[in-house]
């Protein structure tokens, strides 16, 4: 097995948002805001080479929508998902499987495209299943009022008439280990239902992906929440289960959002579970 880390695009989001009733004068110590008090964002993959299949763990927002959609996110940087994966001498089409830990617009879009003359839309992986889980699909497809922005209808019913969509079992579970995909899957459900964040045994160490659990290294404090979350309180408790799990197994902690750090190690405090050091993933595994 090989693991890259693969960067689809950088964007902003409101600093407020991102860390809900956390004050800016302490959350801007750690992620700093501009004039605008929007602060730096990630959409960070990984690509897993397992044998004969090559897994994308999640697919960053795209390039389809309009310039003015786009204007909400400010994007910046010259990240995109082509150029990482030739980087590693892959093409999209080389992709097997792409598994979405959630259906969010920045974590799935790019997996569908406009087609060429632009009168509708296909997978822009065309040899890959696309895997997801039935509660999940039914929560995007009947969203409520306050995820209908983010769960948009031009990046799922395409996935699921290209006949690509298939599923994980098992969410009746917490945490499944070796699912269908070779990696073990912990489920979350504070920041949206079922959200799916991938576990990997890797050169002697472990790798959890933490997605939106754990946007970036500011948000490791208990009470430092997005403000996306459906059920805040919920995440404090699979946070706090997870955080403590962590450190006492010396996870590396894979951020997606984080724009300026790729990995972390985690230490039990005085103040609770915290922040011991960041690497990139070079540093780490080569």
């Amino acid at each position: 097995m090989k693991i890259y880390p693969v960067e689809t695009g950088n964007f902003k989001l409101d600093g407020g948002a991102m860390f809900g009733v956390v004050p800016k004068t302490i959350w801007q110590r750690t992620n700093p805001a501009d004039s605008n008090n929007l602060i730096d964002i990630a959409a960070r993959s990984l690509l897993i080479e397992d044998g004969n299949r090559l897994i994308l763990i999640d697919a960053g927002m795209g390039n389809k929508q309009s310039d003015k959609f786009f204007g909400y996110y400010y994007r910046w940087g010259d990240f995109n998902i082509d150029a990482s994966l030739k980087k590693y001498g892959f093409h999209r089409d080389d992709i097997t499987d792409v598994f979405f830990t959630h259906l969010h617009f920045d974590h799935c879009g790019g997996a569908i495209q406009w087609n060429k003359d632009h009168t509708g839309y296909e997978p822009a992986f065309k040899n890959a299943k696309f895997w997801t889980n039935k509660n999940h699909w039914k929560w995007a497809t009947e969203p409520n009022p306050r995820e209908k922005a983010s769960f948009l209808k031009e990046n799922l019913i395409p996935m699921k008439d290209s006949g690509h969509l298939t599923f994980i079992d098992g969410t009746e579970d917490s945490f499944i280990k070796n699912s269908p995909l070779g990696f073990d899957i912990r489920f979350v459900d504070g920041h949206t239902e079922k959200q799916m964040l991938p576990q990997f045994s890797y050169k002697g160490k472990t790798i959890a992906y933490v997605a939106d659990l754990i946007p970036t290294v500011g948000h490791i404090p208990l009470p430092y929440v997005i403000g996306y979350d459906t059920r805040p309180l919920l995440t404090m408790t699979e946070k706090e289960l997870f955080l403590n799990q962590a450190v006492e197994n010396n996870y590396y902690l894979f951020f997606e959002h984080d724009a300026h750090n790729q990995l972390c190690t985690l230490k039990h405090t005085d103040k609770g579970v915290r922040l011991d050091q960041v690497y990139t993933f070079d540093e780490v595994f080569n």
